[in-house]
C-alpha cells in the first residue's frame, strides 16, 4: 500500500478549534442567565418582605436553589470559555498560556466550590 505524499500545504489545526460548541455553549449559557435575572428581578420587585428572611426564604425553595446553581455553573463555564479563547489569542508563549489556564480553571473551580457551600448553607 503507498503512503500518503504531503504534497502542497496542510492545514496545522492547533488552539481551541472547538468552534460550534463552544459558541452554542456561550449562547445557552447566557440564556440561562439572563432568564434567571429576569426571574430574581420580578422575585425581588414583587417581595413583600425586604429582611434577610425574606432574601432567605427565596433561596431556601429547592428550585431555585437548583436553578441558582445551574445559572453559576453556565456562568463559570461561559467565563472559562471567554477567558481560555483570550489567552489563547493574546498570549503567545505557551508557558505562560499554561500558567494563567491553569490559574483561571482553579479560580473558578474555588468560586464554584464557594458557591456550593454558600447555597446549601441557606
Amino acid at each position: 500500500m503507498a503512503t500518503p505524499k504531503n504534497v502542497g500545504q496542510r492545514r496545522l489545526v492547533v488552539g481551541a478549534h472547538y468552534g460550534m460548541r463552544d459558541w452554542l455553549a456561550q449562547r445557552v449559557t447566557a440564556i440561562v442567565m439572563a432568564i434567571f435575572t429576569v426571574i430574581l428581578l420580578v422575585s425581588f420587585l414583587t417581595a413583600q418582605n425586604f429582611t434577610y428572611e425574606g432574601w432567605a426564604g427565596l433561596f431556601a425553595r429547592q428550585w431555585f436553589k437548583l436553578f441558582t446553581m445551574v445559572t453559576f455553573f453556565g456562568l463559570f463555564y461561559h467565563v472559562w470559555v471567554g477567558v481560555r479563547d483570550i489567552f489563547m489569542d493574546y498570549v503567545k508563549p505557551v508557558g505562560i498560556r499554561l500558567t494563567l489556564q491553569i490559574a483561571a480553571v482553579l479560580w473558578l473551580l474555588a468560586c464554584a466550590a464557594w458557591t456550593v457551600q454558600i447555597l446549601w448553607s441557606v
